[in-house]
């Protein structure tokens, strides 16, 4: 049977109006305005595989406009995903396969979470970063490997936001190839007319980041459109942009309003639009015979491209034998066997900042792990997270590990989320803890997805000193822990630190380390002892001296030192405390009971000292208990007047301690 292809436009447009309508929630418009040009880019260029989600050359998608989910879910049920008719006549419902923002891990296909405009965006630069670095570290000629276009669909709303200026710039700056953004250019948001807010020159901004751009002034042409990807695609040495003037909810009585935007139809502008775009008004979630035949003839296009590379890949591996191990345990994401031998262990008796005792550790790490790869929004100097000698990504040089970021700590997050979303290297990228406020819609996004880029945190309290409370985290460390999913590690000294790292490359989710400015002595123990500690979040680290025990002291960071002090004070007294570092609440958490409470004895009073805000140290110290930190902003000053100053002192949780005791 032949078909048209308005008819496949069509049946796209009307799986999505059909699921919105079904769901009585959602977004029509932008699937009904952009459903010619993403038809072009599926049906024509997307090299994807539909039975296999993960195949590692495939094209990468990303609705950044994530309101518009029903077109993806349209898209990837008709091009032969494991998405049925039925799981679409559940849009928006609970527990259904078809949320109302797509949601990485939950929907075959589906690339990444996005909804909160500009992610996706990000995420796609970070996905063509991570598609240049592993090109250029494992393609040999003869063997592109890895070798495949990035593509997104992004929104007004999508360039309206902050995260999309800053991934653009850095993506130009670095001259990001095979990215090419499609722009649904509808002129209406939420609010009505974009011309409420959103005025400038589209293209002229793109063009100054370093973009190639294109207009298409009817997005109903699919020649156009379909001349200026091909036109886009001869340029893979430069991110393309295309803009395509379309009409939101268009061939609707709500076309080019902001109702189209997230109001269904209703019945009657179903019908309506039906009716006027020439489309059976039933039965809803229609699919004709010849669209689908048609549609579907993406299994075996991916079938064909999956088994070419395959046996590409067998030439290869034939050839480079241990290239071909390494490329295939990085897109696996496994850790080389040997690579925790290269943990540093540091010896009793100095003093070391965490932030040096990370980048220590990090250096050595990157000699084992080939496809660790970051760097600082710009403060790396400061953070101390350049891999020596390991180069710098840019154009023309896309095998080095040193991103330079730039000031963009939002979007360096979202982009560290699409590096690790395209499999096969593992992202760090770094800023002061205070800045974390900056990046943490990008980190909440990661913890959604359980996906395991690491957010390297320094400067960690008001002990930063002389630049002030703009400088000093207070709040921040209480709010990460607030995010479901997110392991917070704050080490109080080196060999913490060390073992920091080494929980971060095994997790699956995302971690934040969390480490200091200033020098810390090396905790006692044995170094072992302490990573092992490490490990379950929280350890016994100085026991008490007699028993009973009259109080528990926990500290994280930099404060493990003053609990230690107090104990030493408090035992001079008479009175018996047990020390107990808690670099991870989360991972803690997660230990068996009995363990808990063994390092955390039920009835004992505890204090807990930590340079951040209090309220959520309550959960643990109960109301026998009390809390030694801040809850005011910092000030300027030399770091260790400062936590003098402020409280943090010997003495102050000794009185502390006193204060929780019971009398004998």
């Amino acid at each position: 049977m032949s078909v048209d292809d308005r008819q496949l436009v069509d049946t796209i447009r009307f799986l999505s109006v059909d699921m919105v309508e079904a769901a009585k929630s959602g977004h029509p418009g932008l699937p009904l305005g952009a459903a010619p040009m993403a038809m072009v880019l599926w049906d024509r260029y997307l090299r994807h595989s539909p039975k296999n989600p993960k195949w590692a050359n495939r094209d990468r998608f990303v609705l950044s406009a994530g309101h518009g989910s029903a077109l993806l879910y349209s898209l990837l049920h008709l091009t032969g995903y494991d998405l049925t008719l039925d799981d679409l006549r559940q849009f928006r419902q609970f527990g259904s396969r078809t949320p109302g923002h797509p949601e990485y891990g939950h929907t075959p296909g589906v690339e990444s979470t996005t909804g909160p405009l500009g992610q996706g965006f990000a995420n796609a630069v970070g996905m063509a970063i991570a598609e240049h670095y592993l090109a250029s570290r494992y393609n040999r000629p003869g063997f592109d490997l890895i070798d495949h276009w990035t593509y997104a669909l992004v929104s007004d709303g999508d360039l309206m936001e902050g995260i999309t200026s800053e991934a653009a710039s850095f993506a130009g700056s670095m001259r990001v190839g095979k990215l090419l953004l499609l722009y649904d250019n509808n002129h209406i948001s939420l609010e009505g007319p974009t011309s409420f807010s959103f005025t400038e020159d589209v293209l002229a901004r793109f063009t100054s980041y370093g973009w190639g751009v294109q207009r298409v002034e009817d997005g109903n042409d699919l020649g156009a459109i379909d001349a200026a990807i091909r036109t886009a695609r001869s340029h893979p040495d430069r991110p393309q942009f295309i803009s395509v003037r379309t009409h939101i909810g268009y061939g609707s009585p709500r076309q080019d309003t902001r109702e189209a935007h997230g109001e269904p139809l209703g019945p009657e502008g179903t019908r309506a639009t039906k009716a006027k775009l020439g489309w059976p008004l039933e039965p809803p979630f229609l699919v004709p015979e010849e669209a689908r035949d048609h549609f579907r003839q993406a299994i075996e296009r991916g079938a064909g491209w999956e088994a070419d590379w395959a046996r590409l890949h067998a030439a290869y591996r034939a050839q480079f034998p241990e290239l071909a191990a390494e490329l295939d345990a990085s897109l696996n994401g496994e850790l080389p066997a040997d690579w925790a031998s290269s943990l540093p262990t540091f010896p009793a008796g100095g003093s070391m900042a965490t932030r040096d005792a990370g980048a220590t550790t990090l250096n050595a790490l990157a000699q084992k792990v080939p496809t660790l790869v970051g760097g600082a929004a710009d403060l790396s100097p400061s953070t101390k997270t350049t891999l020596v000698g390991l180069g710098d990504f840019s154009y023309g040089a896309s095998s080095g590990r040193n991103l330079h970021f730039g000031v963009r700590e939002h979007a360096m997050s979202a982009m560290m989320n699409g590096m690790f979303l395209h499999g096969g290297v593992r992202p760090f990228g770094s800023t002061f803890l205070i800045f974390s406020d900056y990046a943490r819609p990008a980190i909440r996004l990661a913890a959604l997805m359980q996906i395991a880029p690491v957010f390297v945190f320094t400067h960690d309290s008001i002990g930063v000193g002389e630049d002030g409370p703009t400088h000093e985290p207070i709040e921040q460390l209480a709010g990460l822990r607030s995010i479901p999913g997110l392991t917070v590690l704050r080490p109080a000294d080196a060999n913490e630190t060390a073992a920091a790292w080494s929980v971060a490359l095994r997790r699956t989710g995302p971690t934040a380390l969390v480490f200091t400015r200033q020098k810390l002595p090396m905790l006692p123990g044995e170094p072992g002892r302490v990573r092992a500690g490490v490990e379950r979040g929280g350890y016994v680290l100085s026991p008490e001296a007699a028993s009973p025990i009259s109080a528990v002291l926990i500290g994280t960071g930099s404060e493990v030192q003053l609990c230690l002090g107090a104990q030493t004070a408090l035992k001079a007294e008479g009175i018996s405390t047990r020390v107990v570092s808690l670099p991870s609440c989360e991972m803690f958490d997660l230990q068996p009971p009995e363990y808990r409470d063994a390092v955390l004895p039920p009835g004992v009073p505890r204090v807990v000292v930590e340079a951040g805000s209090t309220g959520g140290w309550y959960r643990y110290t109960g109301a026998q208990g009390t809390v030694v930190g801040i809850d005011r902003f910092g000030a300027s000053g030399a770091g260790d007047v400062v936590m003098a100053r402020l409280g943090f002192t010997v003495e102050r949780v000794v009185a502390a301690a006193r204060s929780v005791i019971r009398p004998a």
